[in-house]
């Protein structure tokens, strides 16, 4: 991501803002609320549009690409907010990840169960009855039907009880050891910045820091502002 703007109305919600995502990595942004942390993943995405910049994956600009096709390219979303259909059950929820595939995808279902048994137990429930952390894990499985490169995330944590949390990071770091490059957006800056290969801090829609996780964490700025101590 080069130079990236992005504008709401008037409001210059990203800055000229530049991150780059190594194949392998995970990368995490944090920030306050309304830093721009979510906006530069739905530019990414394709959801919003760019003012200025340049973003690129594997070597093509994909700018300006609609979102249906940046997702064909192997990016993948969970939305903050979790957003599944819930009105539909858990496995009609994963087949819908795989919308865009014309190949077997039960092999990806069956994967998606050994990772997240609760959802094998549920696949007929409707989504909407399902618990907030078990949403959390259908928003995951959903995204990984695509078989994503790049899995981009958006708060996982949010709302979630400190068990759950645990277990949605210890699901993060398998899917990286999978090869799954990750850019994860989260509130959570301390449990973000022990998993992240590197991150970037966000104000305002700058980036007012950049180091491993390790730099950051120990940085007594970011542990003050965002890290309780």
């Amino acid at each position: 991501v080069k130079d990236l703007k992005v504008s709401y109305g008037g409001i210059e919600a990203l800055k000229g803002i530049s991150i780059q995502v190594e194949k392998g990595e995970i990368v995490t942004l944090i920030g306050a609320n309304g830093a721009g942390k979510s906006t530069t993943l739905r530019a990414i995405s394709g959801l919003v549009p760019i003012k200025e910049g340049t973003i690129t994956y594997d070597g093509q600009i994909i700018s300006g690409q609609t979102p249906q096709k940046i997702v064909s390219e192997g990016i993948g979303m969970v939305p903050e907010g979790r957003r599944v259909f819930p009105n539909l059950t858990v496995l009609e929820n994963l087949r819908i990840g795989a919308y865009l595939r014309k190949d077997d995808i039960q092999p990806d279902i069956e994967h998606v169960y050994q990772l997240f048994p609760r959802l094998k137990e549920r696949s007929w429930q409707l989504a909407g009855t399902l618990s907030g952390g078990e949403q959390q894990m259908l928003a995951v499985g959903r995204a990984l039907m695509m078989r994503p490169k790049l899995l981009m995330m958006d708060e996982p944590s949010l709302g979630l009880a400190p068990k759950v949390i645990h277990d949605i990071f210890g699901i993060i770091q398998l899917l990286h050891e999978e090869g799954i490059t990750i850019l994860l957006v989260e509130q959570n800056a301390e449990k973000a910045l022990q998993i992240a290969d590197r991150g970037y801090v966000l104000e305002t829609g700058s980036i007012s820091a950049s180091g491993t996780g390790r730099e950051l964490a120990a940085s007594p700025e970011i542990r003050k502002a965002y890290l309780g101590g």
